[in-house]
């Protein structure tokens, strides 16, 4: 059984100069053709699941209008949902009253902010505009109409960017007291505008030293996640559903979705999307391949791998997969009873730290 679902909407009405996701130039004639094909997709392959996680990203489904938001969760009421069931929603800070109330009304229980910054010259950079007053004034009324579960996005590393900009960053946030913040250093993307324009990237040593800064200022927050941050109960339902690797339907174009066996990732093509031709490629798994998803996913997390989970999920031990015990020895992985996670200050390079582990594999 499926529990969570991923809606990608892909307009925007400005591109960000270092997204590299999905996305549209916002065009009202294009947007009402795109979600009869989200329809037509989802009608295709919804199996009736009951599903405890719903989140709408992009782009910026915000983008949208009010009567183009209404449309989007008519298609969406089809969709059998837990009585707990969280569903996101992304929105950009100019987000209005009037949205916040319709996504009220349909049901929405979380939002997602891309604040990314608050200074001028690198929101200019990014090609994004704040208002920093309306900001708080939108994350206040949203928690006066029922939505507290909030999540606020950061983006740090930014080339000339300096550690007390960070700083000031996170002081702003902590100041919007939300229950959740995701924290993201840059990436220069291919195809990126910032890519094209050879900006250089920061220092290794100046994103560590950003990182451990942003780890230190957030100290009173659960850090659940190499990104994540939350207070307690305020875990991102959908995103855990990633980590511990567990199957999700992906609609829209350019999501990607793991059914069955197969991980599979849609089209970037609005032709071949509006044709129905929705997947670009699909990958079939093995156990072997499933096990290695496991491991990766799961040690993002502060609670790492699950041992008897892992056993009851594969009919094997962990150590029977993996020779794990030398990393356990030099203490970058720690074992306990029914646990084995990568420590907090291992994070910033637990991908070196995976890379080691699965050539150890006895698969």
């Amino acid at each position: 059984m499926i529990k969570h679902c991923y809606i990608h909407i892909p307009f925007c009405k400005e591109i960000c100069t270092y997204c590299d996701f999905c996305k549209l130039y916002y065009n009202k004639k294009w947007v009402i053709t795109y979600l009869n094909a989200l329809e037509q997709e989802i009608t295709s392959t919804y199996q009736n699941d009951i599903l405890d996680t719903i989140y709408i990203g992009g782009g910026t489904p915000s983008s949208l209008s009010l009567k183009e938001l209404e449309r989007l969760f008519e298609i969406l009421k089809p969709l059998k949902k837990s009585p707990t069931c969280e569903i996101t929603i992304e929105v950009n800070p100019d987000v209005t009253k009037e949205q916040l109330d319709l996504l009220k009304k349909s049901g929405v229980n979380r939002l997602s902010f891309g604040l990314e910054s608050t200074h001028p010259w690198i929101l200019k950079k990014m090609n994004r505009s704040l208002d920093k007053e309306k900001v708080k004034e939108t994350i206040r009324y949203a928690k006066e109409i029922g939505v507290s579960n909030i999540n606020v996005d950061l983006m740090y590393a930014f080339p000339n960017e300096t550690l007390e900009e960070v700083r000031e960053d996170i002081a702003f946030i902590k100041e919007l007291e939300v229950p959740h913040i995701s924290t993201y250093s840059l990436i220069l993307e291919e195809h990126t505008k910032l890519y094209i324009d050879k900006e250089e990237p920061i220092s290794e040593e100046k994103d560590y030293e950003m990182y451990q800064e942003i780890i230190k200022s957030l100290k009173d927050y659960n850090h659940y996640e190499i990104s994540n941050f939350s207070k307690e109960g305020y875990e991102s339902k959908h995103n855990l559903c990633y980590w511990q690797n567990k199957k999700y339907y992906g609609f829209g174009l350019g999501a990607s979705g793991y059914i069955g066996n197969i991980r599979y990732q849609n089209t970037r093509s609005i032709t071949n999307y509006l044709q129905g031709k929705y997947h670009l490629e699909e990958e079939v798994l093995t156990k072997y391949d499933i096990i290695e998803y496991e491991i990766i996913l799961n040690l993002r997390t502060k609670e790492g791998i699950s041992k008897t989970n892992f056993k009851e999920k594969y009919d094997i031990e962990l150590m029977d997969c993996y020779n794990y015990k030398k990393l356990v020895k030099e203490n970058l992985l720690i074992e306990e009873e029914d646990k084995l996670y990568i420590p907090e200050q291992y994070w910033y390079t637990s991908n070196e730290i995976l890379v080691y582990l699965l050539e150890e594999c006895l698969l």
